[in-house]
């Protein structure tokens, strides 16, 4: 069976960029054979596109408070959090809203 791929549109804004390479936009390109929700995307991003401090982004099978998640401009709280199931295209911005002082 042919691999398909499920193309998912990665964004960060507000400082998130600098823990992934300073890159605010990119697409990826996940194995469209198997379902992923954002709690399996989140090991994805920590493994393999995640270049900055660990603790500064992901906390426990979640990412830490002052990280936003929006799922196509929609709060991801209101699309089921971890549980949401990711589509193709799906667009999903990361802001950070920590500051240092």
């Amino acid at each position: 069976m042919a691999e398909s791929k499920l193309d998912i549109i990665l964004e960060f804004s507000g400082g998130a960029e600098t823990l992934f390479e300073g890159i605010k936009k990119r697409t990826v390109s996940l194995n469209g054979n198997k379902k992923w929700t954002v709690k399996e995307f989140l090991v994805y991003l920590k493994n393999e596109l995640l270049k900055g401090n660990e603790e500064l982004f992901i906390q426990a099978d979640s990412v830490r408070p002052g990280i936003l998640i929006l799922i196509n401009d929609t709060d991801w709280e209101l699309m089921g959090e971890l549980d949401y199931e990711l589509q193709h295209k799906d667009n999903i911005l990361f802001i950070s809203t920590l500051h240092g002082g």
